[in-house]
């Protein structure tokens, strides 16, 4: 029996991997002549980057950037087992968890180091550049990481504007002729799981500026900051940025990365299915395992195990989800090709138990699960 193991992480418990070695103890206490295939799974968010060197034979990259508030950070990205494809997630140089809450401001904030560790994987000599969307501190469009790429974003004096979302109603004029000239022989894709566009009512600053600390006064003056400079783009380089969907992404980085990078937006779980070969360990499996912390009512819109299942279904082959909690209108992954789905939390306890727990509790449900098979194997 071929197996294909195929997890996300297990939020604050097991990675990616852990999560696969979890599952595969618990299939070969069952069946341990098994043919077993680990492939650490993602979706585009935190954990892409660890999941995707774990599954490819990688390694991770550690450099100082600048971080969302300006000072320096210790930031990571990964050059993939192909070592020409960098995995780069945005909130790891500009994420949220990086500003404590009370310092919390979009119109600070910058992206200037998620262009500086795009700099570093230019460095790496990579010709496949992955960028995750998610998790963003920011609300600039993608401004400074076009700063640290060598564009030029000039106010009416020929100065270079400041950091954040409040300095982008100051451009003047782009000048693109100093962007480091090895961006052209990159190829760029944004792992982008929204479909908002850069302003208006669905844009960037009015769904996601209020969790970064935008109040409604800085919504609106974030919105038309992000119009000035959709505006901007349009008259000096000739894109219209504003209503492709994506394009507020991550406070607008899906915008700098259409406009500045020419990345094609995809599907994070899409990306990770391609980028991991998930469809030739998949073809002549018998069983195909996958699961995430939680499974609910909004798994089926793009989550990994939905992923996973899609590609084992062009297969033929069944799919089992695991997961921490199963939560309202965990049912509907029922109809978008799992075959069934399991918790693994033994019982009523603690947070902090079953999350120490994880991955002891993993095994022991695929252990039964397994010898459910096993048992059902005989009846039929």
């Amino acid at each position: 029996m071929k197996v294909v193991i195929a997890p996300d992480s297990f939020k604050e418990s097991l990675s990616a991997l852990e999560a696969c070695h979890a599952i595969e103890k618990g299939m070969r206490a069952v069946y341990p002549e098994a043919d077993i295939v680990n492939v650490p799974m993602a979706d585009g968010g935190e954990g892409t980057v660890q999941s995707l060197v774990d599954a490819t034979g990688g390694r991770l990259v550690h450099t100082e950037v600048t971080g969302p508030l300006g000072t320096p950070v210790t930031a990571f990205y990964g050059i993939l087992g192909d070592g020409k494809t960098a995995i780069i997630e945005m909130a790891a140089a500009s994420g949220l968890a990086l500003v404590p809450p009370e310092q919390r401001n979009p119109l600070a904030t910058t992206t200037r180091g998620t262009g500086e560790l795009i700099t570093s994987a230019l460095n790496e000599g990579v010709s496949t550049i992955i960028l995750g969307l998610g998790g963003s501190a920011t609300n600039d469009g993608g401004a400074g990481m076009a700063q640290a790429i060598g564009v030029r974003l000039l106010d009416a004096d020929g100065s270079e504007i400041g950091h954040g979302g409040g300095e982008l109603h100051r451009i003047a004029r782009i000048d693109t002729s100093g962007a480091d000239p090895r961006l052209k022989q990159v190829t760029f894709v944004a792992a982008c799981d929204v479909d908002n566009p850069l302003t208006g009512e669905r844009g960037a600053s009015a769904v996601f500026g209020p969790q970064k600390g935008a109040d409604p006064a800085m919504v609106q003056q974030l919105d038309g900051n992000l119009a000035h400079y959709a505006a901007m783009i349009k008259a000096c380089l000739g894109l219209d940025v504003a209503r492709i969907p994506g394009a507020g992404a991550a406070g607008g980085l899906g915008a700098g990365m259409l406009a500045f990078l020419a990345a094609e937006l995809k599907r994070g779980v899409d990306i990770v299915i391609e980028a991991t070969g998930l469809a030739s360990h998949v073809k002549d499996a018998d069983l195909v395992i996958t699961g995430e912390g939680r499974i609910d009512g909004q798994t089926i819109y793009g989550k990994t195990p939905i992923g996973v299942a899609k590609t084992a279904k062009r297969y033929g082959v069944p799919v089992i989800g695991i997961a921490g909690s199963l939560a309202d209108g965990h049912e509907a992954v029922l109809e978008h090709g799992i075959d069934m789905v399991f918790t693994i939390v033994p019982g009523v306890c603690s947070l902090d138990d079953a999350i120490r727990q994880a991955a002891a509790n993993m095994e022991r449900t695929v252990r039964n699960m397994a010898m459910t098979l096993k048992c059902g194997s005989k009846l039929a």
